[in-house]
C-alpha cells in the first residue's frame, strides 16, 4: 500500500494537473494549439508513473500529462510542448501538448509516436519485443527487468491494429502492460455507439493475454494495481491489460468543448479523483488547512511555470529541416565489388540471401521476421532459404499474416537498440502496413529531433513477372516516393542488390527495399545481365548513387544525334535491349535508389544529349517518373532539343492476369524502340 509521503505526493501532483488544465482554460489565446489534459484520469496516472524505473519503457497517449509528472517531469517542461516552443525537450515545437519521446537518463524512455488512436500500440509491442530479445540472446543486462508500458484510450482499442498487437504479445509472451483508460467517449461518440465489449471483455478472446480492473479514478486501488501488475510483469515477464475505469472531467481537446455535447459532466464528476484521495488523507490525520495550503502552493507554482513558458523563445524556423534523417554511415562506395579469380555469376535472390546471412553473422543485433521466411519455408522465393537453420528462430522467424506490426515493430525494436530486417512478401500487400510507415516510422526521427530514427530494413518483392495477376505483380515506388522520412532503394543486378542491402541496414533510417521478382532469377527473356559477379561481403554501396548502365558513343553525341533513358528496375533491361535498334545513340541511366534520387546525375546527363526519356513499368500518371521528368524540365529547359518524355504501364487498376493482357498493359522492348525513334527523330 502507498506510504503517507506517496499519498501527499500524489495529492500535490493532482492540485497541480487541476492547476494545468485551469490556466490554460483561462488562456485560450496563448494556448492556442490543440491540448488535451489528464482531469478525471490523474490517479491511475501518477500511480503508473510513480513505480516506473529507468530501464522501463513507456508509451503516453496525449491525455497523460498527470503520468509525465509522476515520472518526474516538471510542468515547465510540457508547458514548452503545449506552446509550441523552441526549447520543448520532446519535439522542438513540432508535435501537440503530452506527445513526449525522452532517452533522459535515470527517466523511463518514451518511445516517439502519433496522435495516438492506437497506432502506438504496435510501436510500443516492439518495444517489449525487442527487450524479451536482448535478455534471450544475453545483448544486454538490467538492474531490474523492464517493463513496457502502452497506455490508450478504450475507445482507441476498436482499431484492427491493437488487435494485431494484442496477438503478437499474447503469442510471444512479451513483458508489456496495456493500460486501458477508459471514459466512454471517443471524442462524441459514446461507448455504447462504439462497441460491444469494454477493453477487460475484449482481452479473453487473446489467449495468453492476462487481464484485470482498477478504479482508475482510486489512486489507492490505483497503486495497488499496478504496483502488483508491474512487479508480475517484472517476474513473470508476460503480457498484461489492465482496464482503469476513470471519468472525463475536461474537454475532448481545447477545440472540441464538453458542453456541446455532454449530458454526463454532473455524474461523473462524482468520481473525480482529487475529492476522493482528500478524503483518505483526512482520514490519516492530514488537517483540511494543509491540504489547502498545497493546493495554493500547486496553483502558485503552476502560474510560475507558465509565465517561464510563455516567455521561453520560439523555435528557430531555419532549423525546420533539421532532423529528417539520421546521418548514415555510409557515404562512398567500398569495399571489393569484383572480386578477383571469381568467374561464376550469382542471381539476385542469392545476393540478397547472402548479404543478409552475412549481416546476422557480423551483427547480433540483427534479425529477420515476416510471413513464410521461417524454417519451413525460407521465403516464398526462397530469399530466406536456409537462414532460420543457420541463425535459429529466434533470429529468423515467421510471424502471421499482419503487414502493420511487421512494419510498425520496427520502431520499438530500433529504439532498444537492434537492427530488424523485415519482409512484406508482394508489393501489392504493403497497404496495410503504410499506416506505420507513414504514421510512426517516417515521422519519428523528425518529431523526436534525431533521438529515435528507426533503423530498419523493409524488404519488398516487387513488379510483374509473367502472369502473376492483379495482387502479386503491382509496383509502388510512386507511393512510397511521396512519404518524406524514408529511404527507397530498387537495385537492378545481383552486385547492386549485395551493396544496396548492406547500406541499407547500416543507414540508421528506414530502408525499403524494392526488389523485382522478374530479376531475382533472370528468368525474364534478356534480363541475363542482372546476374553478375558477386561483391565481397565487404562491399558497400550507398543509397543515392545512380550509375551509367549503357554509354553513349562521344562523337555521336557531339553531334547532337544521342538520347538519354533515366529508369530503373526492369526499365534498365527495357532499354538496354531496345537501344541495340541504336548503336551509340543512347545512354542509360540506372538510378539504383528511387530516394535519395543521384538527381545531380541525372541533370547533368539530360544537359549532355538535350533529349530524355524517364521509363518505368508503373502506370504512369502521377507516377515518381512523371514527377521527375518535370523537375528535368525546370531544371533544364535550357538545354532541351526536344520536350522531356515520359513511358509506363497504361492507368489501369491492376496488372491482368492473362499474360497477353500482361504485356498489352505493361512497357516492352519494342515500346521502348518506338518512343527511342520518336525521341532521335525529334
Amino acid at each position: 500500500m502507498p506510504t503517507k509521503e506517496i499519498l501527499l505526493r500524489a495529492y500535490r501532483l493532482m492540485m497541480a494537473a487541476r492547476a494545468m488544465a485551469e490556466i490554460y482554460e483561462a488562456n485560450r489565446t496563448l494556448c492556442k494549439y490543440v491540448h488535451s489534459t489528464s482531469r478525471g484520469h490523474e490517479a491511475i496516472q501518477l500511480a503508473t508513473g510513480f513505480l516506473l524505473e529507468k530501464d522501463d519503457w513507456v508509451s503516453p497517449y496525449y491525455r497523460d500529462e498527470s503520468l509525465m509528472l509522476g515520472m518526474g517531469w516538471r510542468p515547465y517542461e510540457l508547458m514548452l510542448q503545449l506552446l509550441a516552443k523552441g526549447d520543448d525537450p520532446f519535439t522542438g515545437g513540432r508535435a501537440y501538448y503530452n506527445h513526449p519521446n525522452s532517452r533522459r537518463e535515470n527517466y523511463p524512455k518514451i518511445i516517439h509516436q502519433s496522435s495516438a488512436t492506437g497506432m502506438q500500440v504496435i510501436p510500443t509491442t516492439g518495444v517489449a519485443q525487442g527487450i524479451q530479445y536482448l535478455e534471450q540472446q544475453s545483448l544486454r543486462r538490467f538492474d531490474l527487468p523492464p517493463v513496457v508500458v502502452c497506455s490508450l484510450g478504450d475507445a482507441s482499442v476498436t482499431e484492427g491494429e491493437v488487435s494485431e498487437a494484442l496477438q503478437f504479445a499474447a503469442l510471444k509472451q512479451l513483458p508489456v502492460i496495456y493500460l486501458i483508460q477508459d471514459n466512454e467517449w471517443g471524442i462524441s461518440v459514446s461507448a455504447d455507439e462504439a462497441r460491444t465489449s469494454d477493453a477487460f471483455e475484449y482481452a479473453a478472446g487473446f489467449k495468453g493475454l492476462e487481464r484485470v480492473r482498477v478504479d482508475g479514478s482510486d489512486f489507492m486501488d490505483s497503486y495497488k494495481t499496478m504496483a502488483y501488475t508491474i512487479d508480475w510483469v517484472r517476474r513473470e515477464r508476460k503480457p498484461i491489460l489492465v482496464h482503469a475505469k476513470v471519468p472525463l472531467l475536461g474537454h475532448h481537446t481545447s477545440g472540441v468543448r464538453k458542453e456541446w455535447y455532454r449530458d454526463d459532466l454532473e455524474k461523473q464528476s462524482v468520481d473525480d479523483p482529487g475529492p476522493k484521495l482528500r478524503q483518505v488523507l483526512l482520514q490519516k490525520g492530514i488537517t483540511e488547512e494543509s491540504l489547502d495550503a498545497i493546493a495554493r502552493e500547486e496553483t502558485e507554482h503552476i502560474r510560475r511555470e507558465f509565465e517561464a513558458a510563455v516567455a521561453a523563445p520560439e523555435p528557430n524556423p531555419a532549423q525546420v529541416a533539421e532532423h529528417v534523417f539520421a546521418p548514415t554511415p555510409v557515404t562512398e562506395e567500398r569495399g571489393v565489388r569484383l572480386p578477383a579469380g571469381k568467374t561464376e555469376k550469382t542471381v539476385m535472390v542469392d545476393a540478397a540471401l547472402h548479404a543478409v546471412e552475412e549481416i546476422l553473422q557480423e551483427y547480433p543485433e540483427a534479425l529477420l521476421y515476416g510471413q513464410d521466411v521461417g524454417r519451413r519455408l525460407g521465403g516464398v522465393f526462397r530469399e530466406a532459404a536456409t537462414l532460420a537453420d543457420k541463425f535459429g528462430e529466434a533470429r529468423v522467424f515467421n510471424t502471421a499474416i499482419q503487414e502493420a506490426y511487421i512494419i510498425g515493430s520496427t520502431a520499438g525494436m530500433s529504439a532498444v537498440g537492434l537492427k530488424p530486417i523485415v519482409e512484406v512478401q508482394f508489393a501489392d500487400y504493403i497497404y496495410p502496413g503504410l499506416n506505420q510507415l507513414v504514421t510512426e516510422l517516417s515521422k519519428s526521427s523528425y518529431l523526436s529531433c534525431g533521438k529515435f530514427p528507426v533503423n530498419c530494413v523493409i524488404r519488398v518483392p516487387i513488379g510483374a513477372y509473367g502472369g502473376g495477376g492483379p495482387y502479386h505483380s503491382g509496383s509502388i515506388e510512386s507511393t512510397l516516393a511521396t512519404i518524406k522520412g524514408i529511404k527507397i532503394a530498387y537495385p537492378s543486378n545481383s552486385a547492386d542488390m549485395k551493396g544496396l542491402m548492406k547500406a541499407a541496414f547500416l543507414d540508421p533510417n528506414p530502408v525499403v527495399m524494392l526488389e523485382h521478382k522478374g530479376l531475382y532469377w533472370s528468368k525474364v527473356p534478356g534480363t541475363d545481365e542482372a546476374k553478375t559477379i558477386e561483391p565481397d561481403r565487404d562491399y558497400v554501396l550507398p543509397l543515392g548513387k545512380g550509375i551509367i548502365a549503357l554509354q553513349a558513343v562521344d562523337a555521336l553525341l557531339e553531334a547532337g544525334d544521342t538520347m538519354c533513358v533515366i529508369t530503373y528496375g526492369m526499365g534498365v533491361y527495357w532499354a538496354r535491349a531496345a537501344a541495340q535498334r541504336f548503336p551509340g545513340q543512347i545512354e542509360v541511366i540506372d538510378l539504383r535508389t528511387i530516394y535519395p534520387c543521384d538527381e545531380s546525375l541525372v541533370m547533368d546527363t539530360v544537359r549532355r544529349h538535350g533529349k530524355c526519356l524517364v521509363l518505368t513499368e508503373e502506370q504512369l500518371r502521377n507516377s515518381f517518373a512523371e514527377a521527375l521528368a518535370g523537375r528535368i524540365a525546370q531544371q533544364c529547359f535550357q538545354f532541351l532539343d526536344a520536350p522531356v518524355q515520359t513511358l509506363g504501364a497504361l492507368d489501369l487498376p491492376a496488372v491482368p492476369m492473362n499474360v497477353g493482357l500482361e504485356a498489352a498493359m505493361l512497357p516492352s522492348v519494342e515500346k521502348v524502340a518506338a518512343r527511342m525513334e520518336a525521341l532521335l527523330n525529334w
